[in-house]
């Protein structure tokens, strides 16, 4: 649904205001409006922000890469998913980001099966992204199991060693969410107590799947395929941010 409104010239209030309504009229409840306190329906993270971004009135420019994380709660059981959308203007070294995230994402997701660990889940999001591409990992924040609650155990690391870390099972049910920035993987929190954004001030992207581990491939239980078709159709997006 965000997918084919959003465009500049909206403001992060208007895109929660749409989906807390989108959600609650298919009788489910968003999952991070109150949740320790955060005020909305969604996180709305603008370029060098990385996650949690509180949605306010300052429009959306057509140079910026927004972050659209959401959290759901339906029949009992929680849903958690983000995808990074990129604007017509977005400078190249956002849309690189973004292209390695969602790459990386990819990545980890084909690492979570039985018998591999969760080290070999954040090392292919470290190597990808640090290794390869030269680019901030984000240490502070982590992916999460999720379940009949929001945040469960284990926590997912976008970084870590092969063949090290909890022995992944069938029917684990996790959040995989890269948070990688373009410059320094350093980040910094602000006076409101949500908000993260990079300490240098580079373009971050943030992408995340719920997934359940299975033997030989992982069953994707999120959807960005709904979004990217979205994206086709949005005149106001850039399609390169599907086109991994």
């Amino acid at each position: 649904m965000v997918a084919s409104v959003i465009k500049a010239g909206m403001t992060p209030l208007e895109i929660d205001k749409l989906a807390e309504e989108f959600i609650r009229d298919h009788g489910a409840e968003p999952a991070f409006k109150g949740y320790n306190g955060f005020p909305a329906s969604l996180c709305v993270s603008k370029n060098e922000v990385v996650v949690h971004g509180i949605p306010d009135q300052i429009a959306f420019l057509d140079s910026d890469i927004v972050s659209v994380d959401c959290g759901v709660k339906k029949d009992g059981f929680f849903g958690d998913a983000a995808y990074t959308f990129i604007f017509p203007k977005a400078s190249a070294e956002a849309v690189n980001v973004c292209k390695v995230t969602k790459e990386s994402l990819n990545l980890a997701i084909e690492e979570a099966v039985v018998g591999k660990r969760l080290g070999d889940v954040g090392y292919a999001v470290q190597f990808h992204a640090e290794k390869k591409h030269k680019m901030g990992v984000v240490r502070e924040l982590v992916g999460h199991g999720i379940g009949r609650s929001l945040h469960e155990a284990p926590e997912v690391c976008n970084y870590g060693k092969r063949g090290n870390g909890l022995m992944l099972k069938e029917g684990l049910v996790i959040a995989i969410e890269p948070m990688i920035n373009f410059g320094t993987q350093k980040v910094m929190q602000m006076n409101d107590g949500w908000t993260i954004k990079t300490r240098d001030q580079k373009p971050s992207a943030h992408y995340e799947h719920t997934v359940a581990v299975r033997k030989g491939r992982a069953d994707v239980l999120s959807d960005h395929k709904l979004i990217e078709n979205q994206i086709k159709n949005n005149e106001n997006l850039n399609s390169i941010s599907i086109n991994f």
